[in-house]
């Protein structure tokens, strides 16, 4: 094979053709190492006829070289003969090119229309399996923004509901510890209509959460052990007919949630399944780690793939068709007899698991049992489990100054009775205007006040304008409906201290004596 050396280059670059009488004497010859010319061996050239062979593309395939061992033997004869032999060589190789060109194009052909007809059968299929996945999506989205308009609504109603039931129940309150013990009749009245208002305060408290706006307080906590601390709660609830048990996953992740309202939703949902057990059956409250994948979030609406803490209770009861199901977790919605449900325990269940920004699914089948699947995300931190203590009874007597800021005259009024019953020393104001008076004469040691106030100011922003005033204040909010002032996210805010409407005696002068018992804030 030639090198493309000084004189074989014109031919390799298709410069033209390249004659020569005697090669030896051209002054292209002998100067490539190593051998300076021909190689031992090779035949003797002198006459020398070089002629390249040029594709219709323009590019150079080679090249005819012609040597003889005399001198003069190529003439102009010589290149026009092989000059056209030159060409019929180009157009040999470049037919032939063009001959495995085209069957490899015929070969792909071939395979792209075995694709195309294999793709055309299926196709029916994957236009089917995909409008299947967007009705899902669809459906999953109205469903999505049907919860959400129904939030707003219960939200709306339950906030002016607490404040409502907050004077009622006060005032019942005063009077359950004021009647003389004769008055047997007055006080048998009070009683039930105090069970009654507390019961329509538990409606409320399940209306916000279904609302997701209830304030959480969430802990890292086991699943594992919240289940296991209400053995003997499940226990009492589902009573003999009703066989329970548990598998619970070793090491089951950490999750980030408010432990009386997994508790609130697990009994809900137990007591659900008990009911549709009449005559007795099976329940099974399961846990395990799992991942919910991309594939699995992109078929319903608010899901997020990661890794979740799962939850599962399992009952053999009745069922639910599939009208029932789509219903299930509606507010108010029941297939019970009147006066056995009122509709709102699976929707605290959904509201709870949305506001901790977990997943929730149900599922099930006439006759077949129904399974709810709750999931959790979970939790980097390992799990701290609060410890849980039952608050002593309050002490009377206490020397403290308590600012209550309420605009509500009725709720204010039974707030500063109680607090003066139970011995603190005790200020009013209505308004966050006259709240910072007070504050500016009188050395007030906890702030009770209501967080909605009126003319557009917040608790919270009195909060930190009497905290300027008075850095070691203690502050305890209250409300019926407490969300983006001092709960953001579903969550209360790191550190508030918040009693929710409507409360009660006991409520109140336990929440007063633990907020003034506790260490005082430090700032960092």
């Amino acid at each position: 094979m030639p090198r493309n050396t000084a004189v074989f280059a014109p031919t390799f670059g298709g410069e033209g053709i390249v004659r020569s009488a005697d090669i030896t004497q051209d002054p292209r010859y002998g100067h490539n190492k190593p051998h300076a010319g021909m190689p031992r061996g090779h035949l003797p050239v002198r006459s020398y006829l070089a002629v390249p062979v040029i594709s219709r593309s323009g590019a150079v395939i080679g090249g005819l070289f012609f040597g003889h061992s005399e001198p003069g033997r190529f003439t102009e004869d010589s290149e026009r003969s092989l000059s056209g032999l030159a060409g019929e060589a180009a157009v040999a190789i470049d037919n032939v090119r063009l001959n495995a060109a085209t069957q490899t194009e015929i070969v792909e052909r071939r395979r792209a229309e075995a694709a195309l007809r294999e793709l055309n059968a299926d196709l029916e299929q994957l236009v089917w399996k995909r409008t299947q996945e967007l009705n899902h999506q669809a459906e999953a989205l109205r469903q999505s923004q049907k919860m959400e308009a129904l939030g707003q609504l219960t939200g709306g109603i339950a906030h002016d509901f607490n404040n409502l039931l907050q004077v009622v129940i006060g005032n019942l309150d005063i009077l359950g510890r004021t009647l003389p013990e004769e008055l047997v009749r007055q006080r048998r009245a009070v009683a039930l209509a105090m069970s009654g208002a507390k019961r329509s305060g538990a409606l409320t408290q399940r209306l916000l959460a279904f609302a997701r706006q209830q304030p959480l307080d969430p802990k890292p906590i086991s699943a594992n052990r919240t289940i296991q601390g209400m053995a003997d709660l499940l226990r009492r609830t589902l009573g003999e007919t009703v066989e329970w048990r548990t598998t619970l996953t070793p090491e089951l992740w950490t999750v980030e949630a408010d432990p009386g309202e997994l508790e609130n939703a697990l009994l809900n949902l137990a007591v659900n399944a008990r009911d549709a057990m009449p005559n007795g059956g099976k329940l099974t409250i399961e846990t395990a780690n799992v991942e919910l994948d991309e594939g699995y979030a992109s078929r319903r609406a608010d899901v997020k793939p990661g890794a979740y803490a799962q939850i599962s209770v399992s009952d053999s009861g009745t069922g639910m068709d599939a009208a029932t199901v789509s219903r299930a977790f509606d507010p108010f919605f029941t297939t019970k007899a009147e006066g056995k449900g009122t509709g709102l325990g699976l929707s605290q269940v959904y509201g709870f698991v949305r506001q901790s920004h977990g997943h929730v699914t149900l599922y099930s089948e006439p006759g077949s049992g129904t399974t709810v699947h709750i999931y959790l995300p979970r939790m980097d931190a390992q799990a701290e489990t609060p410890s849980e203590q039952t608050p002593e009874p309050a002490p009377l007597s206490f020397n403290e100054v308590v600012l209550v800021v309420e605009d509500d005259a009725d709720v204010r009024t039974y707030s500063v009775e109680v607090l003066e019953e139970l011995g603190y020393r005790v200020v009013q104001a209505s308004d966050a205007a006259s709240a910072l008076q007070v504050m500016a004469t009188v050395p007030v040691d906890l702030l009770f006040t209501d967080v909605v106030l009126p003319g557009g100011t917040t608790g919270a922003v009195l909060a930190n304008r009497a905290r300027e005033m008075r850095p070691e204040l203690k502050v305890l909010f209250t409300s019926g409906y407490a969300r983006d002032a001092i709960v953001h996210h579903g969550r209360l805010d790191r550190g508030v201290q918040l009693l929710p409407k409507p409360f009660g005696f006991d409520d109140l002068a336990i929440k007063i004596r633990e907020v003034l018992d506790a260490e005082p804030k430090r700032e960092t």
